[in-house]
C-alpha cells in the first residue's frame, strides 16, 4: 500500500497561491495605480498647458485689438493734423502771395512815378520823341500797378496758368531768366 504524503495542516497548497496571487497583484495594482497617477497628472497637465495656451491667444487678440485701436487712433491724429497743417500752409501761402503782389504793384506804382518825373529830363537830353515814350511807358506801368492791385491772387494764378497754356516755351524763357537773375543775386551777394 502505498502510502499519500501528507501535509502539515498549516501548510496547504492554496494559502501559498494565494500569497503569490497576492502579492503579483499588490505589485499590478500598484502599477495600475501609478500609472493611473501618472495618466491623471499628465492629463492634468495637458489641460493646464491648453488653458494656458488659450489664455495666452486670447491676450494676444485683445493686444492685437488694442495695438489696430490706436493705430486707428494715431493715423486719425495725423490725418488731422496734416489737414490742420495743410490749411495753415494755404492760408500762409495765401498771405504771402497778397503781400507779394502788394510789394510788386508798389514796386511798380514806384517805379512809374520815377520814369514819369524822369520824361522831362529825356526830353532835355534826348528830344521829346523819347520823353514821349518814357511818358507811355510810365502809363503802361501805372496801368498794370492798377490791374495788379484790382486782381485777386487766385486771378492772378489763373491768368498766368493761362498765359503758360497759350505760350509754354514764353513760360520756360522767362522762368530760365528769373531763375539766372536769382541765382546772381545770390552769387554776388557771396563776394
Amino acid at each position: 500500500m502505498a502510502t499519500t504524503p501528507t501535509t502539515p495542516p498549516n501548510k496547504t497548497a492554496k494559502p501559498k497561491s494565494t500569497k503569490k496571487t497576492t502579492t503579483t497583484t499588490a505589485v499590478v495594482d500598484t502599477d495600475t495605480a501609478t500609472d493611473a497617477s501618472v495618466g491623471a497628472d499628465r492629463s492634468e497637465a495637458k489641460s493646464r498647458f491648453n488653458a494656458a495656451l488659450d489664455e495666452a491667444k486670447a491676450g494676444a487678440a485683445a493686444l492685437k485689438s488694442e495695438a489696430s485701436t490706436r493705430a486707428s487712433a494715431y493715423r486719425d491724429q495725423a490725418k488731422d493734423k496734416s489737414k490742420t497743417a495743410s490749411a495753415d500752409a494755404k492760408v500762409r501761402a495765401n498771405e504771402m502771395a497778397v503781400d507779394a503782389k502788394t510789394k510788386a504793384s508798389s514796386g511798380i506804382s514806384s517805379l512809374s512815378k520815377t520814369v514819369s518825373e524822369k520824361a522831362g529830363l529825356i526830353d532835355e537830353k534826348l528830344g521829346a520823341k523819347y520823353g514821349d515814350y518814357a511818358r507811355s511807358a510810365s502809363r503802361s506801368l501805372d496801368d498794370a500797378a492798377t490791374k495788379l492791385d484790382q486782381k485777386s491772387v487766385d486771378e492772378l494764378s489763373e491768368d498766368a496758368r493761362e498765359a503758360v497754356r497759350k505760350s509754354p516755351g514764353m513760360a520756360v524763357g522767362i522762368a530760365a531768366m528769373a531763375g539766372f537773375f536769382i541765382a546772381r543775386l545770390f552769387t554776388s551777394g557771396r563776394r
